[in-house]
């Protein structure tokens, strides 16, 4: 098992996190705060203590409570939701991103390219142990890159622009906010995304839809990786 371990999990909308609360309650978990939001502590069954906590939508929200996890001792991050479908994914599909970019953040305007941040990396990555360990779960996820930004795609011209900028598969509102903060850290990291819509101009419905679809729980997925992780090596980036 690895040693020192101690799994931090981010969820960013209430919708999200309530399947999660069933997985704690099995675990017989202690509900605490976390920067004034739900999150739980409990212990799965190989004795890996886990800290889950409801972040609350976008990028701020998402990496001041990966923040605080990580000042709080967990030495790996684990990330699950809905997200956007850009380009050669459906709706239900399961997504593994390898990469993340904040789409929003630009500096073209005085020469930077999309996404580009002065002297300091902009593109954060999976953490290649983990991302070998959920593929093995997950053979049939789509890779590729997840750009992120505070605002939900919902037009079909806005994800034809994302689609032509990064040809990333989806899109969300915290991923690259949280591998940001992992990375400055060193602290192995990994999301595991579900597509509700294709971003486009009915994704408002579609989003709806499939928070009511009766699908692979992401949670049980996120579990099913954690005692993975109990039982692999220590996680280095």
């Amino acid at each position: 098992m690895c040693k020192n371990l101690k799994i931090g999990i981010v969820v960013a909308d209430d919708d999200e996190y309530t399947e999660l609360e069933k997985i704690v309650n099995k675990f017989n978990g202690k509900e605490i705060s976390v920067l004034k939001h739900i999150a739980h502590k409990f212990t799965v069954d190989n004795g890996v203590e886990v800290v889950s906590a409801l972040c609350g939508i976008g990028k701020v929200n998402a990496a001041a409570t990966t923040m605080k996890l990580i000042d709080d001792g967990c030495t790996c991050i684990l990330n699950y939701g809905l997200s956007g479908g850009i380009s050669g994914v459906r709706r239900g599909e399961i997504c593994l991103p390898e990469s993340f970019l904040e789409h929003d953040f630009d500096l073209t305007m005085i020469g930077y390219k999309p996404c580009e941040k002065p002297s300091q990396d902009y593109i954060y990555y999976s953490d290649k142990q983990l991302y070998k360990i959920f593929s093995e779960l997950l053979p049939f996820a789509v890779g590729g890159a997840a750009v992120t930004g505070d605002k939900f795609i919902c037009s079909d011209e806005q994800r034809t622009l994302l689609h032509n900028l990064f040809s990333a598969p989806s899109c969300d509102m915290e991923t690259a906010a949280i591998a940001y903060v992992c990375s400055v850290n060193d602290v192995p990291f990994i999301s595991v995304r579900r597509i509700s819509d294709d971003a486009g101009d009915d994704a408002v419905t579609s989003y709806h839809n499939t928070i009511s679809d009766s699908q692979i729980s992401l949670s049980e997925i996120v579990l099913s990786g954690i005692k993975a992780i109990a039982n692999s090596e220590n996680l280095s980036n």
